[in-house]
């Protein structure tokens, strides 16, 4: 593997996490509380700027309430967004 092709793929996992964390609803700090990683280094996972261990990837994963497969495979990731998509476009919202 190339450093480019390297980069661009830790890029990828890093954005999916941010995604992952927007649509649940969680500042960095927050999900950086329940993984048990510091939040400097978090942003850096974010961003792409830092590699992360398996027991990392899986420690996010588990606070985001998803499979660590997840994380790597974007087809895997199910955002509450994902979730509305898959009761056939139900808005349960509307019935509070």
């Amino acid at each position: 593997m190339t450093k480019g092709k390297g980069r661009e793929q830790l890029t990828e996992v890093g954005g999916r996490i941010r995604e992952l964390r927007e649509a649940h609803g969680l500042n960095l700090l927050e999900l950086a509380r329940l993984c048990g990683i510091s939040a400097p280094a978090l942003s850096l996972i974010e961003t792409g700027k830092r590699d992360l261990r398996i027991t990392s990837l899986h420690r996010i994963a588990d606070a985001l309430r998803v499979d660590a497969g997840a994380l790597l495979d974007r087809r895997g990731i199910v955002t509450p967004e994902r979730k509305a998509e898959s009761r056939g476009g139900y808005d349960l919202g509307d019935y509070k």
